[in-house]
């Protein structure tokens, strides 16, 4: 995998287009942003493109239209400057006068973030980066650029102008981009055993990470765990119980019950699925082995059966992946899987990689550390969809 970084460029006095992905949660009552990872990864490439003299125009989007958090980037502005530690200024325009007589202005180690680019009509409009040369964005910007920087791993999923148009332009990988590549990279081309553990309540997103890394071999073995341990074992013929696959059929999860059937009949050797469950039984944890199913209580954590199968699993394993949690983990009780799991991951001695926004919530809350992994992914859909063996538009650019 080779593509240029920071490290690859002389930015000494050149003027930086820099894409960034700080899409934050905007709590709609108290008209408050509410700091993640992201920005505060994004300073810090910031900061390294100031340090080295360069001009730096920022651009990046909040929320979508016609969304409560579909807001001006100003607040944004505020926070990079906090955790960047130097000022960054803002300008509320993105490609008329107002915007480029800012950029225009900028001094060597100045940075300067532009108005939400979803504030634009042809941002979103997904076309080829050659398409995109005419986007409004480009076309004003490409003019005053001399390099354009791409640090929104997260956002590269979509062909939006923002994120392939620059392609008159060099282009470079920014810090966080790197660093997703990279680990991405350990875990597609991977030291063996290579372990996926996979759950959440998004099952239709592992599948597809199955398919394709059980299929070209990338994959030794899956753990079943959340809502995909469930539909496998519905997949093998267990009853489950009333309030669990009444909650799979209000999700339509059940539809993709044939698609496991036929993936643990193809890989059965290859995927661990729960041998015991935990049910909430008069709000307290009650164990059942998957034979003594079904049960009339919600299942919301895998039990101590599977939890030891899965940790004697992890021991062997040299690359890790885990995506999605094993269980409720915000309620009492139903943490145990998903947090024991996670410990055993930081206990051996494999490669870690850590994505899913639910699994990176779950190692806060469950008073973890990110940096007892070898990496925590920031991203959600592109990490999917990398993992998918899908070609990302906005990371294929920087290898043209």
């Amino acid at each position: 995998m080779k593509f240029k970084t920071l490290d690859d460029f002389d930015f000494e006095n050149k003027t930086v287009i820099l894409r960034v992905d700080i899409n934050l949660h905007y709590d709609e009552k108290a008209k408050k942003l509410e700091v993640s990872d992201r920005i505060i990864e994004s300073a810090k490439t910031i900061k390294e493109l100031c340090d080295k003299k360069a001009k730096v125009v920022i651009l990046a989007h909040q929320g979508r239209e016609g969304e409560p958090d579909f807001i001006s980037l100003k607040e944004h502005a505020k926070l990079l400057s906090k955790y960047a530690k130097i000022k960054i200024k803002f300008v509320d325009d993105i490609v008329n006068e107002k915007a480029i007589n800012a950029i225009k202005s900028l001094k060597a180690g100045e940075a300067l973030l532009l108005e939400n680019v979803r504030f634009l009509d042809d941002e979103e409009i997904e076309k080829t980066p050659e398409e995109h040369r005419n986007s409004s964005l480009v076309k004003a910007l490409t003019p005053l650029a001399d390099v354009f920087v791409n640090d929104a791993f997260s956002a590269s999923h979509r062909s939006h102008s923002s994120i392939v148009g620059f392609i008159s332009l060099p282009r470079v990988a920014g810090r966080l981009m790197e660093k997703e590549l990279k680990s991405l990279e350990k875990v597609t081309n991977p030291e063996r055993p290579n372990l996926y553990v996979l759950g959440g309540a998004k099952p239709d997103d592992c599948i597809k990470i199955m398919e394709f890394g059980l299929e070209k071999g990338i994959i030794d073995e899956v753990l079943a765990g959340g809502v995909l341990g469930e539909l496998f074992l519905v997949a093998q013929g267990f009853e489950l119980g009333e309030k669990t696959e009444n909650f799979l059929k209000e999700k339509n999860f059940l539809s993709l019950v044939d698609k496991l059937e036929f993936l643990f009949k193809k890989y059965n050797e290859k995927i661990f699925v729960p041998l015991d469950v935990a049910v909430n039984k008069n709000g307290k944890r009650k164990e059942v082995d998957v034979v003594d199913l079904p049960n009339s209580e919600m299942i919301m954590d895998i039990g101590m059966q599977t939890i030891k199968l899965f940790e004697e699993r992890i021991q062997k394993a040299k690359t890790i992946v885990m995506k999605g949690t094993m269980g409720v983990y915000e309620e009492n009780g139903f943490e145990i899987g998903t947090k024991t799991i996670l410990q055993a991951i930081i206990r051996s001695k494999a490669f870690s990689l850590i994505g899913g926004g639910d699994t990176s919530e779950a190692i806060n809350r469950l008073n973890l550390k990110k940096s007892d992994f070898s990496y925590v992914s920031l991203a959600g859909g592109a990490f999917i969809n990398y993992l998918a063996g899908k070609k990302l538009p906005g990371v294929e650019i920087l290898f043209k």
